[in-house]
């Protein structure tokens, strides 16, 4: 679900911190929603073929949830999730003493729907005046083409938007956000050879003074690896976050009584209060990760998480993909995670601007299993 937020009007004297007023409802319309779910189905068709051939035979014996062990391994569930799931199917069993397969079918989903459940959050847009949105992943992820689809799904529901190309390597990209841009009709900060983190500033700048409420930062995709890229990403972090400083002692000192003035008699002095609340920017930090690299796109996470204290999750190219149980391993490693799960909060199954939705951990299950 996508949680947008519409802000009040400042009044003359004193504005109050951007706090969420009004919530603008998520209409699903049902048509295009099972039209996406009948696509996320086929897409992870691979992943659900392997497991539900487990359940063709007669018994619930020691061989079927051998044989769904090797079922979830090959869908790169992971060994931990893997565990995890198997030992919470067999309390369901036992519980419901359930004797018919296609009943531990279902109690399987629903085990898997139940550990899925924390990375089920909406991206909140309207907790502060403009939303900045650093989006980072590996090589050939889809990032850019993420942030094109995800400028349109929050123009769609009424979210100005300014897009910063900050990947400067890459002309590509750079032309490529420039067309997502133009097709959307949203603004871009975009400078040719630019340091990123100088584009990420004057983007966040920007943004705040046009009063955008969302601005899209888009990174050069990096390897963990890649030490020096990793610390240019956590330079670029801090950079967003002095931007959006700036632009709050510009606010303060815009809000300040000229100095020497008097109060009048009877009263104080009045002027305006700029409240900037206590979280600065970038207030959410995504990652894109691409579906088909399995257990592989766990590591990533565990390593921009380390770098960059991840925020979100979006996953791309789940369209057939035979390794769609790494969402399993990533909830499990979230359960453990201090902070909590990183929430997953688009998954893409093709190249279409309508193929990126919000992630329904129910749906996601009974997909996968289907």
């Amino acid at each position: 679900m996508f949680s947008f937020f519409k802000k009040k009007p400042a009044p003359d004297a004193v504005t109050s911190a951007a706090t969420p007023v009004e919530s603008v409802p998520n209409a699903v319309n049902p048509a295009p929603r099972k039209a996406w779910l009948d696509k996320l189905k086929a897409g992870l068709r691979k992943t659900g073929s392997s497991i539900a051939t487990v359940f063709t035979g007669t018994q619930i014996d020691d061989a079927l949830y051998e044989d769904l062990e090797a079922a979830l391994l090959m869908a790169d569930t992971g060994t931990a999730a893997t565990q995890h799931l198997l030992d919470d199917l067999k309390r369901r069993v036992k519980e419901n003493k359930t004797t018919e397969l296609q009943a531990v079918k279902a109690l399987l989903i629903d085990a898997l729907a139940e550990l899925l459940k924390p990375l089920e959050k909406p991206l909140q847009i309207g907790l502060h005046k403009t939303t900045v949105v650093m989006v980072a992943g590996v090589n050939g992820a889809g990032k850019t083409t993420s942030i094109g689809k995800l400028t349109k799904h929050l123009s769609t529901h009424g979210a100005s938007v300014l897009l910063a190309a900050a990947d400067t390597f890459r002309a590509a990209a750079r032309e490529q956000l420039n067309v997502w841009a133009d097709r959307n009709t949203v603004d871009i900060v975009s400078q040719e050879g630019a340091d990123p983190a100088a584009v990420s500033y004057d983007a966040v700048i920007a943004g705040k003074a046009r009063g955008k409420d969302v601005v899209l930062i888009d990174t050069a995709g990096r390897l963990p690896t890649q030490l020096h890229l990793m610390a240019e990403l956590q330079k670029i972090k801090r950079i967003i976050a002095k931007a959006d400083g700036a632009q709050a002692d510009n606010n303060r000192a815009a809000a300040e009584p000229p100095q020497g003035s008097t109060a009048p008699l009877g009263g104080s002095a009045t002027h305006t209060v700029v409240s900037v609340g206590a979280i600065s920017a970038p207030h959410e930090v995504l990652l894109v990760i691409d579906g088909n690299t399995g257990q592989n796109a766990l590591m990533q996470v565990k390593a921009f998480d380390e770098a960059l204290s991840l925020t979100g999750l979006i996953v791309t190219k789940l369209d057939g993909t035979a390794k769609g149980g790494v969402l399993a391993a990533i909830a499990l490693w979230g359960s453990q995670r201090a902070a909590g799960a990183v929430p997953v909060y688009f998954v893409g199954v093709g190249e279409k601007v309508e193929d990126l939705e919000t992630f329904n951990a129910q749906e996601f299950a009974q997909a996968l299993l289907a």
